[in-house]
């Protein structure tokens, strides 16, 4: 299946990196996040990718044009300005870099990969965060029900610990647990075709009208994924994920 990848928002919330940086640039263990959200479909055999840019979407395009020169020990000929790659590191994936409008939002800018899709069910996400999720398992779902859209629930960590008290006695206290009521949109989704008629223009938000209408329809379906998801919404997350990455137990990277 092909993969949309949604990265052209404008990443507010993060401006420590964003005000020069396009959110899906910032960097994880040296690699940007959204390669390691395309590594996690790669692994799973789904290597064409989509990316719907808006902000800044010049430093997503230049990182791709160039990515083998980053990745790969080199010998130029600088008498004729020739390189050699000197390793066997190249990839085997396509990636479609396609400009969707500075201030469309969510919606829109699925709606403007129409043309790249086509008639065919197709995988979509966010290009803020990452998982263990089994994108097999998950296609697997989608295709029993045979429903429109395919959504994945996640239980995020909570913001703060958890305080069990009796008065004003603590009886437990738990940093940062899974919330155990009720789950939230994870992105990770796998979509039918049929989406892209409920999206009527850029400033259609996904999250709002399309994914409502398919809810009410009875054409919206939850994969339950109560394992590992992280996104990247404030500092704090990026150095959280950073350091899962530097402790050498990131989950969200396969053996």
């Amino acid at each position: 299946m092909k993969v949309v990848i949604l990265a052209g928002g404008f990443g507010t919330r993060l401006s420590e990196f964003t005000e020069k940086i396009p959110k899906p640039m910032v960097r994880i263990g040296g690699q940007p996040i959204i390669k390691h959200i395309m590594n996690i479909y790669a692994q799973y055999g789904h290597k064409d990718f989509y990316l719907a840019l808006g902000y800044k979407s010049e430093v997503i395009k230049h990182y791709f044009i160039n990515h083998n020169t980053e990745i790969s020990d080199l010998k130029i000929d600088l008498s004729d300005n020739s390189i050699n790659y000197l390793d066997s590191s190249k990839m085997d994936w396509n990636v479609s870099l396609i400009n969707t409008g500075l201030n469309t939002m969510t919606g829109g800018r699925v709606k403007r990969m129409k043309p790249h899709i086509g008639n065919e069910s197709f995988l979509l996400t966010y290009g803020d965060g990452v998982s263990n999720i089994d994108i097999d398992k998950l296609i697997s779902f989608h295709k029993s029900h045979g429903k429109m859209v395919t959504v994945s629930g996640v239980r995020p960590k909570a913001r703060f610990g958890e305080l069990s008290v009796e008065g004003t006695s603590v009886k437990s206290f738990k940093e940062k647990p899974q919330t155990g009521d009720g789950w939230i949109n994870g992105g990770f989704f796998v979509c039918e075709p049929e989406i892209f008629d409920l999206i009527d223009s850029d400033g259609t938000d996904f999250e709002k009208e399309p994914l409502e209408q398919v809810s009410k329809a009875g054409e919206l379906e939850a994969y339950f994924h109560d394992d590992f998801w992280q996104c990247m919404d404030t500092k704090k997350d990026r150095d959280d994920l950073e350091a899962l990455w530097q402790s050498g137990e990131a989950p969200w990277i396969f053996d």
